[in-house]
């Protein structure tokens, strides 16, 4: 089973998902199992596979695969993610500005107007780019704090409902630190602000947690099954398949909320102020509560499992007794060898001392279940260097297209080219780019995926490195690009033309279809059931991670040196790609056998403490 390749499995595209979606006859599997065996099937009967033909080792390797349908639920929490996505993409995309820039002569607004540039703090490009930094390391370091909240307490959609009412607090914060009595008192404007994207990232991290878990926990199958479409073909309906097509909507309606709301926000901005640039998205997620409680009662939801990340721990920490070396090399040997996860099955337990320690109330399967979400979590190690190279576009690509000629379009506005990319090529992907190397024969694995965005990631700030070093080269003041200005304040600009930033973005967007997407994936289909919002806030932590190492990088944020910061990006994408690729590289040979695993069971800690 372990050489069986899932790799079509991974983006199932929009269109061919909806050319593979059977529409099957229906069928009578009131088969008695005695009567099965002279065809080699066996039919589940669990409540959620009730009466479905499991496919043969033979037919798995032999049949098309493909997706089930999407139940409703799930498109209706992809809408509640357009919403969030729209509210927080709308209002950060003109965060850049509101710091960096001042505010413009005579306004009380922030507006610039059609040949102006918006503005409201004028605190200069490195507290934009400090402040920025932290609204992502903080959005994604609350994540944690959430999965635990979800896991242990509350559930993943009561988690979710609450989030949403804190980021509601935050936003109408923001909104009052731009209206014109508070704004002219830059300041007051900086303090309301920052207290603002304090709580609306408390929220933010609570809901990004447990908001794509959710999503693809309304398909409860997990088993691939026969099915006989109307043309007569049998196919294996692959729940893998169909989990790879719910993020493939998940994420496209994510960037279409995000491209909106970045559009819209950077001309209100522009021509309005940043009251209204704030105020819409406030009025957008406002429908987020409406939608969630409509919804309430048809979502499955999975309840809290108590403290399963200690539980997990205290497996892990068993696992490791006798294997402690002075040779780090050794020690490395002996915790990922074969074995090492088996020591701490109760089965092998009770074989070996004839009993086992009254905490182990999981079973074989949940060990292995907690091997893969391990392994999950050892491959995200790499991609705080990936969200590293991605998080230029928040920042410092949006002050980049200051100093070019924009010929009245908003400097911010160019940050929205990575969504629209998206929305335009995660179809192309799926409807020619995929389909052409599985007939090639090109087994484009999770782990393949993921080098390829570290590269495309690397080519994206390569793409940036060029382009800033000709604008100091075409630039009035040279090095000096981000505050040239003639004698009467006007800024100067270099000549090129904003819209070469395209490369980059595009790039950038790419580079998410490959990493961005199979992380999300990855995450929750290498997770144990109950750690899935834990090991969804790991990977997402990793953006936090990166946040935090581009603090250390603010320094190379600004005039002259900023070929020197988008160089230094593109080596590091380089390097980390590459290692990534060396480390990992065996996982592509074991991706279906780490899918297949059975759900483990562990006790509750109600039931647990019954027990004792």
């Amino acid at each position: 089973m372990a050489g069986l390749q899932r790799d079509d499995a991974v983006f199932a595209g929009l269109a061919e998902a909806n050319k593979d979606e059977v529409k099957f006859e229906k069928q009578d599997h009131s088969v008695s199992l005695a009567s099965t065996k002279e065809h080699d099937h066996e039919y589940e009967a669990d409540g959620i596979h009730d009466g479905l033909e499991i496919p043969t080792t033979e037919e798995l390797s032999t049949l098309r695969r493909v997706s089930d349908t999407i139940p409703w639920a799930a498109y209706m929490i992809a809408f509640v993610e357009l919403a969030e996505r729209f509210s927080f993409y709308g209002a950060s995309v003109v965060f850049t500005n509101f710091i960096q820039q001042p505010l413009p002569v005579g306004s009380n607004t922030g507006a610039g107007g059609a040949d102006g540039q918006s503005g409201a703090l004028g605190k200069h490009q490195q507290t934009a780019t400090g402040l920025t930094t932290f609204n992502q390391f903080w959005c994604y370091v609350v994540p944690l704090f959430g999965a635990y909240i979800a896991d242990t307490r509350w559930g993943r959609f009561k988690t979710v409902c609450v989030s949403v009412g804190i980021a509601m607090v935050g936003h109408i914060l923001l909104v009052i630190s731009a209206i014109p009595p508070v704004i002219v008192n830059s300041n007051g404007a900086l303090a309301c602000f920052v207290i603002a994207i304090v709580i609306m990232g408390l929220g933010t991290g609570g809901f990004k947690a447990n908001i794509s878990p959710l999503v693809a926990e309304q398909y409860k199958r997990s088993k691939p099954f026969i099915q006989t479409t109307k043309a007569g073909e049998r196919v294996v309906v692959d729940p893998a398949y169909t989990t790879s097509r719910i993020y493939m909507y998940f994420y496209f309606f994510t960037n279409i909320g995000a491209l909106i709301g970045q559009i819209t926000m950077a001309y209100s901005e522009k021509y309005v102020g940043f009251w209204l640039a704030y105020l819409l998205p406030t009025i957008v997620f406002a429908l987020c509560p409406l939608v969630l409680a409509a919804g309430a009662k048809r979502y499955k939801r999975s309840p809290p499992h108590g403290s399963v990340f200690a539980k997990s721990l205290k497996l892990w920490t068993w696992c490791l007794k006798g294997t402690w070396s002075w040779n780090p090399v050794q020690w490395c040997r002996n915790v990922t060898a074969d074995g090492f996860w088996d020591k701490a099955k109760p089965s092998h337990v009770v074989a070996t001392n004839g009993t086992k320690p009254a905490w182990m109330t999981y079973d074989d399967q949940w060990v292995d279940e907690v091997r893969r979400g391990f392994k999950a979590c050892a491959v995200f190690v790499f991609f705080p260097i990936y969200w590293l190279t991605y998080n230029q576009l928040n920042n410092n690509l949006t002050s980049q297209a200051a100093t070019m000629a924009t010929h009245g379009v908003p400097n911010d506005v160019l940050s929205n080219l990575d969504p629209f990319a998206l929305i335009i090529f995660i179809p192309v992907c799926d409807l020619l780019v995929y389909p052409a190397l599985r007939r090639a024969g090109i087994h484009f694995t999770p782990i393949k995926k993921i080098t390829l965005g570290f590269f495309m990631g690397c080519a994206a700030m390569i793409w940036a490195c060029v382009l800033q070093h000709y604008i100091y080269k075409t630039n009035p003041c040279g090095y000096q690009a981000a505050t040239c200005t003639d004698a009467d304040g006007n800024a100067l600009t270099s000549p090129i033309n904003v819209w070469a930033q395209t490369g980059a973005y595009v790039l950038i967007a790419f580079s998410e279809i490959f990493a961005s997407i199979t992380g999300l994936e990855y995450a929750f289909t290498k997770a144990p059931k109950n750690m899935r919002s834990l090991v969804m806030s790991v990977f997402l932590f990793m953006s936090a991670l990166a946040s935090a190492l581009g603090e250390a990088f603010v320094s190379l944020s600004t005039d002259p040196l900023l070929v020197w910061n988008y160089g230094v990006m593109a080596v590091l994408a380089f390097i980390a790609g590459t290692l990534f690729w060396i480390c990992f590289r065996h996982l592509d040979q074991q991706e279906d056998a780490l899918n297949l695993i059975s759900e483990g069971h562990l006790a509750s800690p109600e039931k647990e403490g019954k027990a004792a």
